[in-house]
């Protein structure tokens, strides 16, 4: 089965990437991935501080991760899966897309910001023409009628 992988973070643009992956996915009798990343920054503290810090960090992205997931069964018919690494973030995305064959789209939320379209979505398009699997970027203010429509 093919997989659609998208990246679970704190930006507005990533709602968007989530309900495209499990629109596409439904569409096309695919699953999809969830990804989150610990960055290693969090955790620079003392070892017990560190340990507690780790915990509670995986704590929230389980609790966002329910949040997306409940939707996308209840309303899409899809049960996806979560994956948590710690590393930076691109380093690990492409360590998940080799060590899961099944990846054939990384699904990313673009941000709507004069900043520009957010740093994933900046630092794997530059590399965008030696990777191992398909791009697809959901601007972040596509309203939910036109997701719909183009899923």
């Amino acid at each position: 089965m093919r997989k659609f992988l998208v990246i679970l973070d704190d930006s507005r643009e990533c709602l968007n990437a989530m309900r495209f992956a499990a629109m596409r996915a439904a569409n096309t009798g695919g699953g999809v991935e969830i990804l989150a990343v610990i960055p290693p920054d969090e955790f620079n503290h003392w070892i017990g501080v560190s340990d507690i810090m780790r915990e509670e960090a995986r704590e929230r992205i389980h609790a966002h991760f329910e949040v997306f997931a409940k939707w996308m069964r209840d309303r899409q018919g899809i049960d996806p899966e979560l994956v948590i690494r710690e590393g930076e973030p691109v380093p690990e995305i492409l360590a998940q897309v080799r060590d899961d064959p099944e990846i054939g789209v990384l699904v990313l939320g673009a941000g709507t910001d004069k900043k520009g379209p957010g740093p994933l979505v900046t630092q794997l398009t530059k590399n965008s023409g030696s990777l191992p699997m398909a791009i697809t970027i959901v601007p972040g203010d596509l309203s939910k009628e036109r997701l719909e429509a183009i899923t």
